[in-house]
């Protein structure tokens, strides 16, 4: 699956990192993830459950792809900012905000909505069709081990391994938040489109391990920028007092 973008910005962020890498590896990761994932769930699966179909990539394409170069598109209006406001007139001479910006607080809940949506709607596919009977409490409890595991050995491999790489903190923050994480508004609608009434049960393990880094990486994010590597940085280098001429030697 993809990386997150906003979550791996935000994470990022908070630990002083590389915002505008974090940006980058996750637009790029969901770039290359809308092509990579139907691919590789094709090739690993076969015809098993669903498939990948000329109909099911025009769907992922529709619903992912485009609204994600409309976005990029829309993006230098939407932010623009307005023109400076007169002085007296509340403006106080500084600009307005762009569209994003003034509208920060609704498109926030439209946001977070249209995700939540997104999992109702897998969720009720799988009530459905019955599917969650066949999950017992000791296969779930099993698939969160699982996915612990793999979480810890995400985020070591990319902390470690980018360090020994030669990466500076900033780098490593964003390789670590942008490369362990994976994304739930993606992996659902291509779930939807490749296994149907499946896909409830099919993305089951991205829905718990999506909940999971989110509370593991905001712990991390928070630990991060308490570093004692940023905290050294941040302290400026003490100031020498001047010196003074010992008696008698003026």
């Amino acid at each position: 699956m993809p990386s997150t973008i906003q979550s791996s910005i935000a994470f990022t962020s908070i630990a002083r990192g590389n915002v505008s890498a974090a940006i980058c590896a996750g637009s790029f990761s969901s770039l290359a993830g809308i092509v990579l994932t139907p691919l590789l769930a094709a090739l690993l699966l076969g015809n098993s459950a669903g498939g990948l179909s000329a109909d099911a990539l025009v769907k992922i394409v529709l619903q992912l792809l485009v609204p994600f170069l409309a976005g990029q598109f829309l993006s230098r209006w939407a932010s623009k900012r307005g023109r400076a406001q007169p002085l007296g007139q509340g403006g106080g001479g500084r600009p307005e905000g762009g569209f994003l910006v003034r509208h920060k607080k609704v498109l926030g809940y439209v946001d977070r909505g249209s995700i939540l949506l997104v999992v109702y709607t897998a969720f009720s596919q799988g009530m459905v069709a019955g599917i969650w009977h066949l999950v017992t409490p000791a296969r779930l409890g099993a698939l969160l081990a699982v996915e612990a595991v793999l979480l810890a050995v995400m985020l070591a491999l990319t902390w470690y391994g980018a360090r020994r790489l030669g990466f500076d903190r900033g780098d490593r923050i964003a390789i670590q938040f942008a490369g362990s994480k994976k994304s739930l508004a993606a992996g659902l609608p291509m779930a939807s489109v490749l296994f149907g009434p499946q896909a409830s049960l099919a993305v089951l393990p991205l829905m718990l391990f999506h909940q999971m880094q989110l509370m593991v990486c905001a712990v991390l994010a928070k630990r991060r920028s308490k570093d004692p590597e940023e905290a050294a940085a941040a302290v400026p280098a003490p100031v020498r007092a001047p010196e003074v001429p010992a008696a008698g030697t003026r």
